[in-house]
């Protein structure tokens, strides 16, 4: 019978995926994966910084160690545990073409608890992404497979749950597949944003524009509003929320009309992770970035590759004529079909005033800029980089602290977003001495935040790629790691304590790797959001004395170790 089972499962691996469409969503294939009512504190398609939430968080009444139940048949195909993003995680492949993720848990069944752990001490790494053969943890439909938590990068109790196509690693939306999630309560719409579409979206700030609530759905304060510029688009702020959860979720569908025609739509129907972070693209990035609330554009930016968006007629920007008012209808709806309607008017009244030219460099989407900011500094945005056009702006300073090894070299702003990495390359001061290229780092910092990376040596140039524009220089990292018993000090008596506990801390922010060893053989700790690294007692550790040597290395190389004695 189990070689028929896998038989079946791979015959029809591919069949569902490949038909899909919006009104195939096999209702009923899946149950849910908690034994208690549904209610969603996140979910399909939500705005998160820099990536759309590719899942339904199911609350989980702020408890942890919920049996959580494989919503179908199939097998266990892989788990992943890392101190971030999912925390422990396990994906079941099922036989109609699609997996499920299960996040955020606490413990794996015993037998697969057991495996998983097998595994870490044959890599000797706790941070783990394991494939796994499909002949060994098959699953019934209902079988409890693990416990949920709060690990990763949950921020309460919770189950993040996923339904993907096995076959492209695609995320569905799992509210699709039917599950009993009660929803009476349309979307709310709370403001209304207008661009000038002569600018670059980076190189302006939107009109905000007062709404109001009426027995007719809602309208704009005033009802016609007048602009200066003869090409527009809209963004919206608007939320959902379910009957039973308050929460102030993601919105399914946003539907622009202009004069009764649909103009385009996006859908938060099927999104993969490759295209997450184009989230910057669907938002106005600027506005949240200086610390503005989230707006939805309805229309389709020109780097917007593989978008949500769907074209009628047009991209959504909307041409002006003067004296011709245009009525505007947006909607937003939920994924019962829901719905919140907007209306208002616009017209268009030329500015006595001439706009502004640009006053900088212009970089467009799809092809590769270069910049050359000085003599000591050059950049790169690759083709797919940019989601509109913008001017991206180059200053050099000189910085006072001892450790940096190279001018200050500020590259665009902040708040344009880059779908693809930028190359910085940067030459150090004369002053450097060859020896010590190997303790150099780039680090990045606008405002408060701070990232470093290893720099590669390119003819004297050292480079690196960040995810972000900024202020970028080289720092010489010449300071190894800190490492910190938490809790006992060596020579110590253990026999009673339950776990060992360490924390590191490195002058950069860095932390690039812990080796534990007792007694000369690697030790399991882990490293549940990068905070502390705990050893919890178990069989590895047998009764008597033991040595346990900590060893830590930062991003730049340098290592701390330090030697400990205790007895079990």
């Amino acid at each position: 019978m189990r070689c028929i089972f896998f038989l079946l499962l791979l015959s029809a691996s591919h069949s569902f995926a490949q038909n899909l469409s919006l009104n195939s969503y096999p209702k009923g294939y899946f149950i849910k994966p908690l034994n208690i009512p549904a209610s969603l504190s996140g979910n399909f398609g939500e705005l998160r910084p820099n990536h759309y939430h590719m899942g339904l968080d199911f609350k989980t009444n702020r408890a942890e160690n919920l049996p959580v139940h494989a919503a179908a048949d199939g097998y266990i195909a892989r788990i992943k545990i890392e101190p971030f993003g999912f925390g422990r995680a396990i994906y079941i492949n099922h036989p109609n073409g699609l997996t499920t993720v299960y996040a955020h848990l606490n413990a794996f069944f015993p037998k697969l608890e057991a495996y998983v752990k097998q595994q870490q001490y044959k890599l000797e790494s706790w941070n783990v992404y394991l494939d796994i053969p499909m002949e060994l943890f098959p699953v019934k439909q209902a079988d409890v497979i693990a416990y949920s938590g709060n690990t990763g990068g949950s921020q309460g109790p919770h189950l993040h749950f996923e339904i993907r196509d096995t076959e492209t690693d695609t995320n569905l939306n799992p509210i699709l597949f039917g599950f009993l999630i009660a929803d009476n309560v349309p979307p709310v719409i709370q403001r209304l944003a207008i661009y000038d579409r002569n600018k670059s979206l980076y190189d302006q700030s939107p009109k905000i524009i007062t709404i109001k609530k009426t027995a007719e759905g809602y309208i704009t304060v005033p009802s016609t509003i007048t602009v200066s510029s003869d090409k527009v688009s809209f963004a919206v702020t608007s939320y959902d929320a379910q009957s039973a959860a308050p929460n102030q979720n993601g919105i399914f569908q946003g539907i622009l009309y202009d004069n009764g025609a649909e103009i385009i739509r996006f859908t938060m129907d099927t999104i993969s992770y490759y295209n997450t972070r184009y989230l910057n693209a669907h938002i106005d990035y600027k506005t949240k970035a200086n610390g503005g609330p989230y707006l939805q554009h309805l229309s389709e930016l020109p780097g917007y590759v593989n978008s949500i968006y769907r074209q009628q007629k047009g991209n959504g920007v909307i041409r002006l004529t003067e004296g011709t008012a245009h009525n505007i209808r947006i909607e937003t709806k939920d994924a019962a079909n829901n719905a919140a309607t907007l209306r208002f008017k616009i017209q268009y009244k030329p500015s006595a005033t001439a706009p502004a030219a640009p006053s900088g460099k212009m970089y467009y989407p799809f092809m590769i800029n270069v910049g050359e900011g000085s003599a000591d500094c050059e950049f790169y945005i690759g083709e797919g980089g940019l989601y509109d056009s913008v001017q991206i702006a180059y200053r050099r300073s000189v910085s006072v602290n001892p450790v940096v090894v190279s001018a200050i070299h500020t590259i665009g702003a902040a708040y344009i977003p880059l779908q693809e990495g930028l190359v910085v390359r940067i030459k150090p001061d004369s002053a450097l001495l060859p020896g010590k290229m190997n303790r150099v780092l780039m680090q990045r910092f606008a405002g408060t935040k701070k990232e470093i990376r290893k720099v590669e040596w390119q003819n004297g140039w050292a480079v690196a790629k960040f995810n972000s524009f900024g202020s970028f220089q080289l720092v010489l990292d010449e300071t190894p790691p800190e490492i910190i018993p938490v809790g006992f000090k060596s020579g110590q008596d253990m026999s009673k304590a339950s776990r060992l506990l360490f924390t590191a801390t490195d002058n950069m922010g860095g932390i690039k790797n812990f080796r534990a060893e007792l007694d000369g053989k690697w030790l399991r700790f882990t490293n549940d959001k990068g905070k502390n690294f705990i050893y919890i007692f178990d069989e590895q550790c047998t009764p008597g004395e033991h040595t346990l040597k900590i060893s830590v290395a930062d991003e730049a190389g340098n290592v701390a170790e330090q030697v400990f004695t205790f007895t079990r």
